[in-house]
């Protein structure tokens, strides 16, 4: 948990409004709609004649997060990032966060501080901000749950539904890297449980392991495409894995799709990790989630602007064969798309049954 015991503070001590008030000091207002922030009963947000957008995500400790390897101010930080990334998929820019955490008594100030220091982090890299929000008591572990609150033009918004056939279906960035620093971290901690005379070997990882622990919500391709004149005619995060995103996609178009192997955007050190792990690179970029890369469609039309966007790779085509999501690979076979993403409910409830 990465807590010093002997400059270890009580949060008892303070209380939760002394807790709140000592978490959110300083803060100072970014965006125009944020008209009122902390310190009353609600935030006051005035979006002028924008669309508001709202998402929100759980953090429970033990499903989504290990604090054996996960610095508080890094999870803190992804704890925001994965809201902002939500905003992103909806080709919305995130303006606002409200932050709720419940914590044991195993918990000392300093660690909550950390946990808000990579939370203002975040917000203050992507010009968001902390406008309100609630601590309280668990019996056991830690939660974080983040409400993000967005504007876009409603001419603007994207949504999973809205794409046709042809349409060419195209991705941020490269997939799997952040599984495989999943993957990694697991086995480090699976040597040091077994001797915990064991360093860890993670040198040379840098790259998965940021992919894990600090990823970035896509933004930057959200402005890229608004400056080329394209608006995406469906879009989602990688949250859960390619696969499972493109068969949200194909169903709320209800369309079918065809995706090229040999185009998925792999990173070196994703395929040398993966091969480590006797794994098939493209396996790992289907099915390995937490990248918050952007997955869209664009019109044929707009082929040539959207490929001289730097970042961004032409993965496949949407088709009329509704129910079809195949995959051609490079050695020209037709596999069907399976969704294997880790899904934090019905693997827990697997556990516990």
């Amino acid at each position: 948990m990465h807590d010093n015991n002997s400059d270890r503070t009580e949060i008892s001590g303070l209380g939760e409004f002394g807790l709140i008030d000592h978490l959110t000091q300083g803060i100072e207002l970014k965006n125009p709609s944020s008209r009122y922030g902390v310190g009353d009963d609600a935030a006051v947000i005035d979006q002028a004649g924008l669309q508001t957008l709202v998402s929100v995500d759980l953090l429970v400790e033990g499903v989504h997060f290990d604090l054996t390897y996960t610095p508080l101010k890094h999870l803190g930080y992804k704890a925001a990032i994965v809201n902002f990334s939500d905003m992103a998929a909806m080709n919305a820019r995130p303006t606002q966060i409200v932050v709720g955490i419940a914590l044991s008594n195993r918990f000392s100030l300093e660690a909550v501080e950390a946990i808000y220091a990579g939370i203002r982090l975040a917000c203050e890299t992507y010009k968001v901000d902390l406008v309100g929000g609630d601590t309280t008591s668990s019996r056991a572990g830690l939660f974080i749950s983040v409400t993000v609150i967005g504007e876009a033009k409603e001419s603007d918004i994207c949504y999973r539904k809205g794409a046709s056939e042809n349409d060419l279906l195209c991705v941020s960035g490269d997939l799997g890297a952040a599984y495989m620093g999943l993957l990694l971290l697991e086995r480090e901690k699976a040597v040091f449980k077994a001797n915990p005379d064991m360093q860890p070997d993670l040198d040379g990882f840098d790259y998965v392991l940021q992919r894990q622990l600090k990823p970035e919500a896509r933004i930057d391709i959200v402005d890229a495409l608004k400056n080329a004149g394209i608006k995406p005619t469906s879009m989602i995060d990688i949250s859960d894995g390619l696969a499972s995103e493109i068969k949200h996609l194909c169903k709320a178009s209800k369309l079918g799709c065809t995706i090229y192997e040999d185009k998925l955007p792999i990173d070196v050190m994703t395929a040398s990790v993966a091969e480590e792990f006797k794994m098939v690179p493209s396996v790992a970029a289907l099915n390995g989630g937490e990248d918050y890369e952007l997955l869209f469609t664009v019109k044929v039309t707009d082929y040539e602007k959207v490929n001289k966007i730097p970042g961004i790779s032409i993965i496949g085509h949407f088709t009329a064969n509704i129910g079809e999501e195949v995959m051609i690979t490079a050695d020209n076979q037709s596999f069907d798309i399976k969704a294997q993403g880790w899904d934090a409910i019905r693997n827990t409830f697997q556990k516990d049954s």
